[in-house]
C-alpha cells in the first residue's frame, strides 16, 4: 500500500462525532431561532421587507442545524457574531433601539451562553 491509500483508509475509519450540547443550551437556541424567524416574519408582513425574512430564515437554518446536533456549536457562535455585526450597523444607521438594538443585545446574550455551553461547560 502506498502512502496516499493509507491516508484515505485512515480517513475512512475515523468517525467524526459532534459533542452533544446541554439541553438548556439547545432550548435557548430554539427560543432564539423562534424570535429571529418571528421578527423576520413581522418585518415582512409590516414593511414588506423580503430582506428581513430571508436574513432571519438564512441565519436560523445553521442555528437549527446546531440545535439538532448536525453542526458543531462553534458554528452558532460564528453566526451570532455575524448577526451582532449586522444589528450593530443597523443600530448605528437608524439610531433606533427597536428592533436592531434589542436584537443586538439579545444576540450578545445568546453568544455568551453559546460560548459557555460550547467551550466551557462539560456536557
Amino acid at each position: 500500500m502506498d502512502d496516499s491509500s493509507l491516508v484515505i483508509a485512515s480517513a475512512a475509519r475515523s468517525s467524526y462525532s459532534l459533542r452533544p450540547m446541554q439541553p438548556i443550551a439547545v432550548t435557548l437556541l430554539w427560543i432564539f431561532i423562534a424570535l429571529m424567524v418571528a421578527g423576520g416574519l413581522v418585518g415582512f408582513l409590516k414593511a414588506k421587507s423580503k430582506a428581513s425574512l430571508f436574513a432571519s430564515v438564512g441565519s436560523a437554518i445553521p442555528l437549527a442545524l446546531v440545535a439538532l446536533g448536525r453542526l458543531p456549536g462553534s458554528v452558532a457562535v460564528g453566526v451570532l457574531i455575524v448577526l451582532q455585526a449586522v444589528f450593530f450597523m443597523r443600530l448605528r444607521k437608524t439610531g433606533k433601539f427597536m428592533p436592531s438594538g434589542m436584537l443586538l443585545g439579545l444576540s450578545i446574550l445568546m453568544e455568551a451562553a453559546m460560548i459557555y455551553f460550547v467551550f466551557i461547560a462539560k456536557a
